[in-house]
């Protein structure tokens, strides 16, 4: 069984209760790394600066405390196999399904189940719906 290293672990921790439960329990089956909880304003900016996002400071759901938001990657992470981040996604939208955690996906921002139709793909991307 896979888990997470200290970084993850510390990332994680920077997360909603409710992320935190829904990624220890994807951890269980899927070996992942966590990329990114909390992002603070000098690295939301720089984020948004180099085209990682398209929002600044704060109005990323990575900018609350605890982060609204979670990225999370397939290990070994392959960042030209975009069906492995569908793959992915697929799995933890189900697991957060089967524990009541109603979570949007960054492949699928405007979630109508088309992954090539959003203006930006986000695969690492969870964040809790509202």
């Amino acid at each position: 069984m896979a888990e997470f290293s200290k970084q993850s672990l510390y990332r994680l921790k920077t997360c909603h209760k409710d992320l935190q439960k829904l990624f220890e329990k994807v951890i269980k089956h899927r070996d992942c790394v966590v990329l990114c909880g909390f992002r603070p304003e000098l690295e939301q900016n720089e984020a948004f600066r180099t085209g990682v996002s398209k929002v600044k400071w704060p109005d990323s759901k990575h900018n609350s405390n605890p982060s609204r938001a979670i990225d999370v990657a397939p290990y070994p992470i392959n960042w030209s196999d975009r069906d492995a981040f569908i793959n992915f996604a697929g799995f933890v939208a189900g697991v957060a399904s089967q524990m009541g955690i109603k979570i949007r996906c960054g492949i699928d921002f405007n979630q109508d189940l088309n992954f090539k139709n959003d203006s930006l793909f986000d695969g690492p991307h969870f964040e809790l719906a509202e």
